[in-house]
């Protein structure tokens, strides 16, 4: 069994389902707290969405994305950036990460997560609209928008993550996610269904189903595991990081390796004080 260097064992590596299980068994804990900060960012969204939909109003609705996109861009980066260091077993506390990250790129996640507090609240307000209407939608619109709403899901499902991932100009990020979707499409629209099968559950059972809330983090995870080795094989993602950032480059030994390391170390500090 290989384990990440640190003081305490850390996650196992391998493929497929025991590489899923170890990241979450190792990061759940963080990533809870770091979702429940997620969701204090995507609160204004919330409530103004809400309220845009039953005063009716499209201004309210507007206002509310661009006000509420605002405090969910930088949240949703967060939590992204959470886990992708997690997936990387990038080293260090995640508090002091966490911290870092918003720091330095907050910015960075303003306009997106304005544009997609925009599309979401246009997309639920249109699904609100076809609910009131006293003519039922012909087949053909439900089927523009169902296919609407999964190239949006995909386009952001891979976007969020190149965000956090790589320092590049907004054009360049979103043509790399256009291309990136188009190439690994089968792998992108499984990850869009499992995250719209997610909000679609959510929202056609609230107020019940609004204690799913606190296990979004976990959906961030599920589509980013899915997505990470072909983030790795487009983009060679930590190839550059072990060449631009080493200090961020995980430490990898056996459990017998470990063993050893740390009795070394116990060895020397007691000669250190007993010369």
């Amino acid at each position: 069994m290989s384990t990440f260097g640190k003081e305490e064992h850390g996650p196992v590596t391998g493929r497929g389902f025991e590489r899923y299980r170890a990241v979450l068994e190792e990061h759940w804990s963080q990533w809870f707290l770091v979702g429940l900060l997620t969701l204090l960012g995507l609160a204004p969204f919330g409530f103004g969405l809400l309220l845009a939909i039953t005063s009716e109003s499209v201004l309210v609705l507007f206002g509310a994305c661009v006000i509420g996109g605002l405090f969910a861009g930088p949240a949703l980066y967060g939590l992204y950036d959470a886990v992708f260091r997690g997936l990387r077993d990038a080293p260090g506390r995640w508090t002091d990460q966490y911290k870092q990250a918003l720091a330095k790129n907050w910015k960075e996640a303003l306009v997106p997560g304005i544009f997609f507090c925009l599309l979401v609240g246009a997309y639920l307000f249109m699904g609100m609209l076809f609910w009131w209407a006293v003519v039922p939608p012909t087949p053909g619109t439900l089927f523009l928008y169902g296919v609407s709403l999964c190239f949006f899901t995909m386009l952001f499902a891979v976007y969020w993550p190149l965000l956090v991932l790589f320092d590049q100009p907004g054009i360049v990020r979103l043509r790399n996610a256009i291309l990136f979707c188009i190439r690994y499409f089968p792998r992108v629209l499984g990850v869009a269904l499992l995250e719209l099968l997610f909000w679609g559950f959510l929202i056609l059972f609230m107020p019940w189903t609004g204690i799913l809330l606190f296990v979004l983090w976990f959906v961030v995870y599920a589509a980013s595991f899915l997505l990470y080795d072909k983030i790795d094989e487009a983009f060679q993602l930590e190839a550059q990081i072990a060449r631009c950032f080493p200090e961020q480059t995980p430490f990898y030994e056996t459990d017998e390796e470990w063993i050893a390391r740390r009795q070394a170390e116990d060895r020397q500090r007691l000669h250190d004080r007993n010369p």
